[in-house]
């Protein structure tokens, strides 16, 4: 009788643990799609375009790492309203990078710049770090157990590289979507701002969700004509051989 007990209670943990653990699989991709372009854009920025897939792998080693240090301290974390300040910040400082710098030949503005691997990797990382604070409250709500909150960040790490590897190819197929993807990151730093300022401020995330959809709606409604993406690729190609 107690086996059958043991038995039925062991299910429905199951049950209920796959239930919480795909609802945490899909906040992380839902979340993380203006994550996944403001990566892209920042290895984009490399000047060796080899190296692109390259930095978004060792940049996101190092991230989950970050990531998985933020979930099992949060706690703590969030008793300092330092760290969303200095995410916040951070964030924002991207974006002004972004849209103060100098517009390419498509006239279109293309920033920041690296000239090495090792560059990219720390900015990659503290990217990710800085979406993750804003992100880490709602992992947390939905689950008390660690095991569970750790395995869909895993499963969400995983899902940000496909993702990210997705928009650097689409970087260059689609005219707005750099810009869209940077102000994006600017939402998610002022979301972070606010939270310091005054938590009853903050917008819901079904809001941050639709603004975020309608601003990657316009990020993809304009194609680059297949011409300019050729001859992009050919200059690249010639630029490199020269190195």
């Amino acid at each position: 009788m107690l086996d059958q007990i043991f038995d039925y209670l062991h299910f429905h943990f199951s049950i209920e643990a796959c239930i919480v653990l795909l609802v945490l699989i899909f906040l992380e991709a839902i979340l993380s799609a203006d994550n996944a372009i403001a990566l892209a854009a920042i290895a984009q920025g490399l000047e060796n375009k080899d190296l692109e897939g390259k930095a978004l792998n060792i940049g996101l080693v190092v991230a989950y790492v970050l990531r998985i240090t933020l979930l099992l301290t949060a706690t703590w974390v969030q008793q300092f309203w330092q760290f969303e300040l200095l995410g916040g910040v951070y964030l924002l400082w991207l974006v002004f990078q972004h849209f103060t710098s100098e517009e390419g030949d498509d006239n279109q503005h293309h920033g920041p710049r690296f000239t090495s691997l090792w560059q990219v990797i720390p900015v990659l990382a503290f990217t990710d770090l800085a979406f993750s604070l804003d992100s880490v409250t709602t992992a947390i709500a939905v689950s008390n157990e660690t095991w569970l909150v750790i395995t869909g960040t895993t499963i969400g790490v995983v899902t940000l590289r496909f993702m990210a590897g997705l928009f650097i190819r689409w970087l260059d197929e689609y005219v707005y979507l750099e810009d869209a993807g940077y102000i994006t990151v600017a939402l998610v730093g002022l979301r972070l701002l606010l939270k310091v300022v005054n938590d009853s401020l903050v917008p819901p995330q079904w809001g941050m969700i639709t603004a975020i959809a309608l601003i990657l709606a316009w990020g993809f409604s304009k194609r680059t004509h297949s011409e300019e993406i050729e001859e992009q690729k050919k200059t690249e190609l010639v630029e490199g051989s020269r190195e």
